[in-house]
């Protein structure tokens, strides 16, 4: 058994996982006798855990000369309608035949014996994913502003994918999507916080009152900032892969633009529990609105709304961040070194989303 300060995180049989109050994350023999069913390496596993690991946790496997990468969600309870791996996949599946660079998955599980919960398997890929550290090749003035718009660029290629075809016309409902984003979260936040947060509700209601009129409708991510995206190693920057794709539907693309912007650190700019990749603080990082005239310059898109979907951004990540800190009080997070901070990092967000609200 492998022990971590969130207990028992791996164990070898069944047998084991049984035995524990929580159940771990990994098992090992059910895990082998998955990927020998499905021909995926041979002999004992080896694993590491990779990645932030604030929501869905990402593991690297390797089995003899095969390395894959295992993407699972948190230990049951989960909330409803979250933490979807079957339907993550199924989306990274149709925008790969789409043109857009994604790992490639090599199997799916969606029975919960194995693991305890659905997973899917993908292929390594030998990239670098930007965060607190830069690669050698990217850490100049020059090669930082040509990353933060290499990430731009992505984002404009994943809004020009045609999403009447090919399967992505079932993924999303576009009509009334920002609509349905402020009533969805609204009421999330009533069943996730166990405390009053002051602005919360005045964001909300202006969110509502003030919502835009989408100018068309894309693949959104939900999720789009250079920490969710693998690059290649060396200069000039090349984005190998956009990652981490739960959030993902079919809606406005300026949803992707605002949280793009919104978590994008830049230098001056408050801090909040979203800056995941602060090196864009750096010398040579363009500021925001150069990349929103880079994107808006690329997509031909009026952005003069631009402030409601930062906005929105804000104020979502805030209703998810309580969900992680209330889970993390009720005991479903044990060891979890990033839910304390959100006691201060969620009031923080909604801060933020009202300064952007009132310009």
């Amino acid at each position: 058994m492998i022990s971590t300060p969130d207990g028992v995180e791996v164990v070898a049989t069944g047998a084991d996982a049984a035995a524990l109050a929580l159940p771990p994350l990994l098992v090992l023999d059910a895990l082998t006798e998955f990927l020998d069913a499905e021909g995926l390496g041979s002999g004992a596993i080896s694993w590491q855990r990779i990645g932030e690991g604030h929501s869905n946790l990402t593991y690297l496997l390797r089995r003899g000369e095969r390395s894959l990468v295992l993407r699972r969600g948190p230990r049951p309870p989960l909330p409803k309608s979250t933490h979807d791996m079957v339907r993550e996949s199924r989306i990274q599946l149709l925008v790969k035949a789409a043109g857009i660079p994604v790992p490639d998955i090599v199997a799916v599980c969606a029975d919960d014996s194995v693991l305890g919960v659905p997973f899917y398997v993908m292929d390594h890929l030998d990239g670098v994913v930007i965060t607190d550290d830069e690669p050698a090749g990217l850490d100049t003035p020059e090669q930082r502003r040509a990353t933060a718009f290499a990430a731009v660029d992505a984002l404009v290629t994943l809004h020009g994918v045609d999403v009447g075809s090919g399967g992505l016309e079932r993924v999303g409902r576009p009509d009334g999507y920002l609509e349905r984003q402020v009533s969805l979260f609204s009421s999330l936040w009533d069943a996730s916080t166990r405390r009053s947060v002051p602005e919360i509700a005045s964001v909300a209601s202006w969110l509502a009152a003030n919502t835009p009129k989408s100018q068309r409708a894309s693949v959104v991510h939900g999720d789009y900032r250079i920490g969710n995206l693998m690059f290649e190693h060396g200069a000039p920057p090349r984005v190998l892969a956009i990652l981490d794709w739960e959030m993902a539907t079919v809606g406005d693309p300026l949803a992707d633009l605002g949280y793009f912007l919104a978590t994008y650190a830049e230098a001056g700019a408050a801090t909040t529990p979203l800056e995941l990749t602060p090196v864009t603080r750096r010398l040579g990082s363009p500021s925001r609105a150069e990349l929103a005239a880079r994107y808006g310059a690329a997509t031909g898109l009026d952005l003069s709304d631009l402030r409601w979907y930062q906005a929105l951004a804000l104020w979502k990540a805030a209703v998810f961040c309580e969900a992680i800190y209330t889970r993390w009080l009720n005991g479903e997070r044990p060891g979890d070194r990033f839910a304390p901070t959100l006691a201060d990092g969620v009031p923080a967000l909604v801060r933020e989303s009202a300064r952007l609200i009132e310009g």
